[in-house]
């Protein structure tokens, strides 16, 4: 397999749920500004779509969009509990976490990193997605992982956003779970490796 990415954005997280895996894989880095990839090659012609991630699988399929292509993975290393089976109350928690994380978090992060946002609307994008951290940092209260005491696709995703919390300087330092949390992953093998993979 083959996954498309760039350094930090939203693919680190199908990235690092790669390495949880531990199946074969190989990275390839895009110029997302200009859509171009390493050896010079036209992205749109790998994701008409023209964003990260994407995932080349072994008989050639292109498959997009980070939480189907983590959900994929997941699926096909059982063994590893990256996602609970089908029909377990379990694995829904989970997708609805991923859920979130993708449609509240990282969708309202966008208009920070748009350089043609206007400045007087980022004070209430900075003060909705804070408002949305205490919800997280609730939701943490007595958890090891997002979903309860094993790490699951849903804990990649969510600390890859986390990440950009930090980068775009929102208020943290209240946020003991969150703060704990991080760390808790940020110390996982695969997520120190990932992390190293993409020079951050």
């Amino acid at each position: 397999m083959k996954l498309f990415y760039k350094p930090g954005a939203c693919s680190l997280a199908s990235h690092i749920v790669l390495r949880e895996s531990g199946v074969d894989f190989t990275l390839e880095k895009v110029d997302l500004a200009n859509k171009h990839l390493e050896n010079g090659g036209d992205f749109f012609n790998v994701n008409p779509k023209g964003q990260v991630p994407a995932i080349q699988l072994d008989d050639n399929t292109v498959l997009t969009e980070g939480t189907a292509i983590m959900q994929y993975i997941a699926d096909s290393v059982p063994d590893r509990q990256l996602l609970a089976p089908v029909g377990s109350i379990t694995r829904y928690k989970a997708l609805e976490w991923l859920n979130y994380v993708a449609t509240e978090l990282h969708k309202g992060f966008t208009p920070l990193f748009r350089p043609d946002t206007p400045e007087e609307y980022k004070p209430a994008v900075r003060a909705q997605l804070e408002k949305k951290l205490q919800f997280v940092e609730e939701a943490l209260r007595d958890k090891q992982w997002i979903n309860g005491l094993r790490f699951t696709i849903a804990d990649a995703y969510l600390f890859t956003v986390l990440r950009w919390a930090r980068a775009v300087k929102l208020k943290m330092d209240d946020l003991s779970n969150v703060n704990a949390y991080m760390e808790r992953v940020a110390a996982r093998p695969a997520v120190i490796a990932a992390l190293a993979a993409e020079g951050l």
